[in-house]
Parts: structure tokens; sequence; C-alpha cells
């Protein structure tokens, strides 16, 4: 993300002057230093776990910063490289407890494929003047702002689906049951917004509240577990 920061200074000097490097409370050398600082810290981590979590590791370290250099111009490509660097967190997770195949964690980072790739997407819709200087080919700039916000819905939608698997094969228990439709029901209204949206700050508002949503997912999802147990 600090990588990400650096490659982005171009474009956040037209959508987002307000963050540390554009706005000079931070130098490209400060950036440059913390990637290497954080990359270091989480290869050690990796390697401590084991050489199956230090592999994945570096697999997705490397996506991210080709994602970073080369692959965010690529549009929906680009897209799917953030959301998998996102999604494989739970599957780490998996690998760490000796459980890679676990059904939970898998579903878990389906879930966060899902979100992320619908919020990367509804995001595009929001910067597509700076996007455009990038030479972007996001489904924003190609097909236009309302067809990345519909593509958006139907990845969050998706989402709604997964969701449901824990209830469907019994993996979490009653509480479960009870927790989904207030984070579903949540989502919903947020994307629905975010859908009707007129402007881009308006948008980046919806798609910031759905990140709650996600956190309520999150927090049922580590409730009924605790419960099970």
């Amino acid at each position: 993300m600090i990588a990400n920061d650096y490659f982005d200074l171009a474009t956040d000097r037209i959508n987002a002057p307000g963050r540390p490097l554009p706005s000079g409370r931070a130098l490209p050398g400060d950036a440059i230093l913390f990637t290497a600082i954080t990359t270091l810290l989480g290869l050690a981590a990796a390697a401590r776990i084991g050489p199956d979590a230090l592999l994945v590791a570096l697999i997705f370290w490397a996506l991210g910063l080709f994602y970073n250099w080369k692959g965010k111009a690529s549009g929906l490509a680009g897209n799917l490289m953030v959301s998998a660097c996102v999604g494989i967190m739970f599957i780490s997770g998996a690998i760490a407890v000796g459980e890679p195949w676990n059904p939970v964690s898998w579903t878990l980072g389906s879930l966060a494929f899902c979100f992320d790739l619908g919020e990367e997407i509804a995001a595009d819709a929001m910067d597509v003047e700076g996007d455009r200087l990038r030479g972007s080919r996001s489904i924003a700039i190609l097909k236009g702002k309302r067809a990345a916000l519909y593509t958006s819905g139907l990845l969050f939608g998706l989402f709604i689906l997964i969701s449901l698997l824990p209830v469907i094969f019994n993996w979490l228990g009653t509480l479960y049951l009870f927790l989904l439709p207030v984070m579903d029901g949540y989502i919903i209204f947020c994307t629905l917004n975010l859908l009707r949206s007129q402007t881009s700050q308006a948008g980046r508002s919806w798609i910031r509240r759905n990140y709650l949503g996600v956190s309520l997912c999150l927090l049922a999802f580590l409730l009924a577990r605790l419960v099970m147990r």
C-alpha cells in the first residue's frame, strides 16, 4: 500500500491531493524506505511460520508490486490483482494454523475478494479524471461510469450469495443466522445508494460506509465461531 502511494503520486495530485505524498507532508524517499521495512518484516514473519507461508507471501508481494508498477493501468486485470492480494490474507491464516483448505477460511477469502473487486471497480468510477492521465483501461473509462457501478453492484450481490454458504452448510451455528440479515441488509442499503450516487464525493462516501458492512461480516464470523467453541 505504501508503494502504491509512491507509484500513484502523479494521479493523486488530481484524485487525492490531501494524501501525504502529493500534499508534501511526506517525501517519495520516505515511501521507498517504509516499503522496504514493511516488506522485510512481512517476509520474516512468513518465514517464521513456514516455507508454504513464505512462498505465498513472496508470490503476492511480487503481484502487488507488479500491480503498482504496471498493472494498475490495465483496468479489470489490475482490479483482479488487488482483490487476489486481499483475499489471500484469509487463506494465509489457514496455512499458518495448518489448515490450508479450511472451507470457512476460503469462504472469508472469497467474500474479501468479491467485495474488494466491487470496491476497486466502483472507486475507478470515482477517479476517471486522474486515471485518464495514467492511460488506464478501467471499466469506467472504457464503458462509462454507470457500467462500472452496475458491475460493482453485481459483485456486491455475489458477496451476499457467498455469505449464505455458512448457513447452507451449518458451519457457524445459529448466531450467524441471526447476524446475517443485519450484515447483508446494510451492504444492500449502501450498494443501492452507491448506484444512485450523482457525484464522486457521494460515491466515495457510500464506498467507505460499505466497508462498515464488511467489518460487520468479519465480526459475525468471529462471534459465531467463538460461540460454537
